[in-house]
């Protein structure tokens, strides 16, 4: 027996046999070409068919892991049109009369190399996107686009790393789970992972790829990052009786749908579901969720080549609330900026785009785009049960300015005669220390305030949550975290509002107890884990 460890992304057991993950890759040599037109048609060739396999995949995409895990396909796409990258691929067939697969190989270099010597986090993980998009339009040009074949049986895929794509066209019936020996718990693959509910464990290192040969008995667990190769007898058993824990504890929880997310003393809480738009509705029901608690509008533009308009928008929100049938819907308003980037808005490349031009502060200083959007939301407002969500706030002065230009729309709407709903809660996000803290002031301005603990944990700590560098350093569980929470909560309650977690602490369970003590009267998490916290919450006994 042979162990290893890394980083577990998916909390699961699995064992069975290895398959060594092998891509079908085209060797990229330089060729003396006299037609310069004619390879700068196979380049354009080559990006169309790219474009087209990446909306497939897309797709694929949007059905397993829904709208927001889906956007780095739209990513790519927009980075085949990018206007440096093409003229850097042109320009080196045109001077060099060369072949266009060397063209593409040596612009990929240079971006990929670019973009990882960028201070910026987010831009040093487009080196790895650069060279994707790259790699797949040299495997158009030289017929070789595709995968190796797994086994046809259900198999542990081994790999040194694996792109988002292939993560994504992976068949899930066939994986019982995945190792690789690089990556990042931040990654897109990671992420991808865990929505798509497959045991994970990444970073195992450089010597597990020598270690592991197809056809060997591996044993994955996903809770400790550990990886046993030729496990012996004690360690299989062991871990083959925690699987078979965890699948009855599955069959379980489905045992309460429809039950209440009650306390054993009696307290009731809501459960709500975070999406990323209407296609994921039926996860949010197959959950059994009580509403929804954060549906990110923003992905309204990032899947749109030009600004959705007011009647676009209107009814995407009309849709959503009307598949509610009556259930709370809570619609945060556009949260563009950071690390979610739109080619038509425009924004100027930033140093530091975490702390920068995002979220509301775009919305204030471009009331147009905002004015539109409210609009498209009250019109919406009389087809269910409608909150909407202000994310980013700072300070006491913007949320004056955001309920001014509520006031401003509702006004106009009215005066068109358009019927809007009495009924509908506004609220804001607590996802800076600034908002936490001066909570006792923007309290009684809203109904409710929504805690996203992404932000208020790279934010509290200092931490940019995309930079693998500084994993280590994240503690989510950080006492200055929790008590701007409880705070938060405290200041809520004084003023009549409620408050509720859209964070991926929701979903943390170890920490379910300790929000209902603070008083939370929300959990709103991915649509598959209503029922792991609808079980955490039964548990609680809050009179002890």
């Amino acid at each position: 027996m042979t162990i290893f460890e890394g980083k577990g992304v998916y909390g699961a057991i699995a064992l069975g046999k290895i398959s060594v993950f092998k891509r079908k890759e085209a060797s990229v040599k330089r060729t003396h070409v006299d037609d310069i037109e004619a390879e700068k048609k196979r380049v354009e060739t080559a990006k169309s068919k790219a474009t087209e396999q990446l909306q497939e995949i897309y797709s694929k995409a949007l059905k397993e892991v829904g709208e927001a895990n889906a956007q780095i396909f739209e990513i790519h796409m927009m980075m085949l049109e990018d206007d440096d990258y093409n003229d850097s691929i042109m320009s080196i067939i045109e001077t060099q009369s060369v072949n266009a697969e060397y063209a593409i190989a040596v612009t990929a270099d240079n971006f990929a190399e670019m973009f990882a010597s960028m201070d910026d986090a987010y831009m040093q993980a487009r080196s790895a996107d650069v060279k994707d998009i790259s790699n797949r339009m040299i495997s158009c040009l030289s017929g070789t686009e595709g995968m190796s074949d797994i086994s046809q049986e259900k198999v542990i895929i081994c790999a040194d790393d694996l792109a988002p794509s292939e993560t994504v066209l992976l068949d899930k019936e066939k994986v019982l789970a995945f190792v690789t020996a690089f990556g990042s718990s931040n990654s897109h693959t990671a992420i991808l992972a865990r929505n798509m509910n497959i045991p994970a464990v990444i970073g195992v290192g450089e010597e597990f790829l020598q270690t592991a040969k197809s056809g060997d008995f591996m044993a994955v667990d996903g809770y400790t990052g550990e990886i046993f190769v030729n496990p012996d007898e004690e360690t299989r058993s062991r871990l083959e009786k925690r699987q078979t824990e965890d699948e009855e504890k599955k069959r379980l929880l489905q045992e309460l749908k429809g039950k209440e997310n009650i306390t054993l003393d009696g307290k009731k809480i809501n459960i709500y579901a975070n999406i990323g738009g209407v296609d994921n509705i039926g996860a949010v029901l197959a959950n059994d969720a009580g509403g929804i608690g954060l549906f990110r509008s923003e992905f309204l533009y990032l899947e749109s080549s030009d600004f959705p308009t007011e009647e676009q928008q209107f009814l995407a929100y009309k849709k959503v609330l009307e598949s509610m049938a009556g259930k709370k819907v809570i619609i945060r308003t556009l949260d563009i900026g950071a690390d979610k980037q739109v080619d038509y808005f425009n924004l100027a490349k930033e140093e530091n785009p975490a702390l920068g031009y995002r979220a509301i502060r775009i919305c204030l200083t471009r009331p147009e785009i905002f004015k539109t959007q409210l609009r498209a939301l009250y019109r919406a407002s009389t087809y269910g049960n409608l909150g909407i969500m202000f994310p980013m706030i700072t300070s006491v002065s913007e949320l004056e300015q955001i309920l001014a230009i509520c006031d401003e729309v509702k006004k106009e709407l009215c005066a068109d005669g358009v019927m809007i709903s009495d009924k509908i809660e506004l609220g804001i996000m607590i996802e800076t220390p600034a908002a936490a803290i001066i909570s006792d002031r923007l309290a009684p301005m809203v109904d409710f305030f929504s805690v996203g603990t992404n932000d208020l944990t790279q934010y509290t700590l200092a931490c940019d949550r995309q930079n693998a560098a500084i994993e280590s350093f994240v503690d989510t569980h950080h006492e200055a975290i929790l008590r701007l929470i409880e705070m938060s909560a405290k200041n809520a309650h004084e003023h009549g509002a409620w408050i509720g977690i859209c964070g991926e602490l929701a979903a943390d369970t170890s920490l379910t107890e300790t929000f209902l003590r603070m008083g939370i009267d929300e959990l709103s998490v991915s649509p598959t884990f209503v029922l792991k916290v609808r079980d955490a919450v039964r548990h609680c006994d809050l009179s002890k």
